[in-house]
């Protein structure tokens, strides 16, 4: 049974009377733990407000599917205070590391011996305002860090094919460009006039253009690799199809390279082959450089958005272009964006850079918009459009941004609470409720701009509205 002596040990029971003592000690329920055992599960209903006298617990809470240490309690320790007196599900996992002994106070006798004793509700509400604070801290470095894993993944697996394509272009170009060499040799030893060298010249490089300046028509490549497969295998080459794609791409004269073999048909079979082979080459080699080059310019494209992103070489307050930081946004996110969901676009060209915190402006774009890819459960679309609050058109104060996405909505039962700290509609471990919080603040408080929504089945509408002028001014008066 609960004693008096174990109240005492805490600061929180010391201002109480002895009969107030006694009343709790006659209410309380004993409940003994073995180690290792949970006590309380992340989402259970409150368990009244309790007293560890003996032992020591473990604070998790799951995120992404993986246990994360919150803290500790070790005796003498009290919880519990705050799901009472919100009559929220508990956020966390609670779990004995030792044997330990637990009393339960009801939620009712906790309410009423909070309600009737001034000193002991002061003691309650300061630490739960502490607690709450350490929490919301900790699950905002969490939230920044999945962000942040959240951007990693969608980078590396942005980069892995532009990767692969400059690994396959350098490890083929170099036994492909070897094997020209050979094959200028022996094609210098054959003793052809120069004119007849520069008609070949003149189709590789021809070649080289229309490979180079994206001339290549794919809806109709197939076509003309067909013909050139007829051409080559007419000709009698052997392994036709391995030379028909490069040709194609290249976009060869059929009937001019015709002419310039009709040389070589009587010629032995390695040397009537040499310049058709010489020139399928020519145009694998160019196109693998070319693949390889665009390779490497998307791999600096993505480098350059994920520097541009989080605003790394420029100090916290600069002109942000919100259209570039959308698009940003929208690169280093679109690997969830591939499966299914179709992005539109609607930007008015004439929306001027505003002072702004680029990188926290950018956590509101990756917010918004990750939302809207999980509201739509990988299928639908995406709508981005911005423009000058119509409130403010005519002097054009403030900018607007416009989020929608075609998913089922936000209950209307639940639309006044979606930006309350810690609430969320996601299941347990998925969401720690603090992303909206955290878009609002950084809007609101941070930039002194408005933050709205509006939400039916197949349409829901995020707007922020941010000062084109001033904006640094408002920041520091809301510091």
């Amino acid at each position: 049974m609960l004693c008096v002596d174990d109240l005492m040990k805490l600061d929180l029971f010391q201002t109480l009377p002895r009969t107030r003592l006694d009343w709790i000690c006659d209410r309380a329920t004993e409940i003994n733990l073995i180690q290792g055992e949970i006590f309380i599960r992340e989402g259970d209903l409150p368990q009244g407000f309790l007293i560890l006298t003996s032992g020591r617990m473990s604070i998790t809470r799951r995120s992404e599917g993986t246990e994360i240490p919150v803290g500790e309690h070790e005796a003498p320790a009290f919880f519990g205070e705050i799901q009472v007196l919100t009559e929220e599900l508990v956020p966390v996992t609670l779990r004995s590391l030792t044997h330990c002994r637990v009393y339960q106070l009801s939620a009712e006798d906790f309410r009423c011996l909070l309600h009737q004793c001034r000193d002991f509700e002061r003691k309650i509400f300061r630490t739960v305002q502490t607690r709450l604070r350490g929490l919301e801290s900790f699950l905002r470095s969490r939230e920044k860090m999945a962000a942040l894993g959240t951007l990693a993944a969608g980078l590396a697996h942005e980069l892995n094919n532009p990767a692969a394509a400059l690994v396959r272009a350098l490890k083929n170009v170099i036994p492909a460009w070897r094997e020209l060499e050979r094959m200028n040799l022996m094609y210098g030893q054959l003793n052809v006039e120069p004119e007849h060298t520069a008609q070949w010249t003149a189709i590789r490089d021809a070649g080289f253009d229309y490979v180079v300046n994206n001339q290549v028509d794919f809806v109709t490549l197939s076509d003309r690799e067909e013909k050139v497969l007829a051409w080559l295998e007419d000709y009698g080459i052997e392994d036709a199809w391995n030379l028909a794609e490069p040709l194609a791409i290249g976009g060869i004269d059929l009937e001019k390279v015709d002419r310039l073999l009709d040389r070589w048909r009587d010629r032995p079979q390695e040397i009537r082959e040499q310049p058709i082979r010489w020139l399928a080459l020519s145009f694998e080699v160019i196109s693998t450089i070319e693949s390889g080059l665009k390779g490497a310019e998307r791999i600096s494209k993505l480098v350059h958005s994920m520097k541009s992103y989080s605003h790394l070489d420029r100090g916290a307050q600069q002109m942000v272009d919100v259209r570039e930081g959308i698009e940003d946004t929208l690169r280093l996110l679109s690997y969830k964006l591939k499966q299914g969901i179709e992005v539109h676009r609607c930007y008015n060209p004439e929306l001027p850079p505003i002072p702004a915190y680029g990188s926290e402006l950018n956590q509101v774009w990756t917010n918004l918009i990750d939302n809207a890819i999980d509201a739509m459960d990988g299928q639908g679309i995406l709508e981005i459009s911005t423009g000058f609050s119509d409130k403010y058109l005519r002097n054009k104060k403030y900018i607007k941004v416009e989020i929608t996405d075609s998913g089922s909505g936000i209950p209307a039962k639940i639309q006044s609470r979606i930006f309350e700290p810690f609430y969320t509609t996601k299941e347990v471990g998925k969401g720690s409720g603090l992303g909206l919080d955290a878009v609002k603040k950084i809007v609101e408080n941070r930039h002194g701009g408005t933050l709205s929504f509006q939400s039916k089945p197949g349409q829901t509408t995020f707007t922020v509205c941010l000062p084109i002028d001033g904006t640094i001014d408002l920041v520091k008066r809301f510091k």
